[in-house]
């Protein structure tokens, strides 16, 4: 199960503070939007943020933005990958459990593979052979 970690940005300017609440340790695109926007509202207005600093942190949130894309589209390539073998993970119950992947469904974005009925985490896996099905 993942932790839950809570993202708080206080301004010292007004004392104000915002929370967001995350399913993972990891900070987001979304959150890093949020950071930017709370520091150009409440940038002391003597001292405004440098024009390259501005386009560094611009140019950051980019790179974070194509690196989750592309980490996306590698789980994805990598459960399509499954479709054909044979698969075994644990059930909640802790018994084994095996069977052909047979599709590769997405749902909140993230891939999970179908085997028979039954609908798996890419995290359960803990084996992958090769489909024995169809014989020589």
């Amino acid at each position: 199960m993942a932790s839950v970690s809570s993202v708080t940005v206080t301004s010292s300017a007004t004392g104000e503070s915002s929370s967001s609440v995350k399913k993972n340790d990891q900070l987001g695109k979304d959150d890093f939007l949020k950071l930017l926007v709370a520091q150009l509202r409440y940038q002391d207005p003597m001292k405004p943020m440098e024009d390259k600093e501005f386009i560094a942190q611009m140019a950051q949130f980019s790179s974070l933005e194509q690196i989750q894309n592309l980490n996306s589209t590698m789980v994805t390539m990598q459960a399509m990958g499954l479709i054909g073998k044979t698969v075994r993970w644990q059930n909640e119950n802790g018994a084994e459990q095996a069977g052909n992947v047979r599709a590769v469904k997405i749902s909140d974005r993230q891939p999970y593979i179908v085997v028979g009925d039954t609908t798996v985490e890419l995290s359960k896996i803990q084996v992958v052979e090769e489909s024995t099905k169809g014989g020589s």
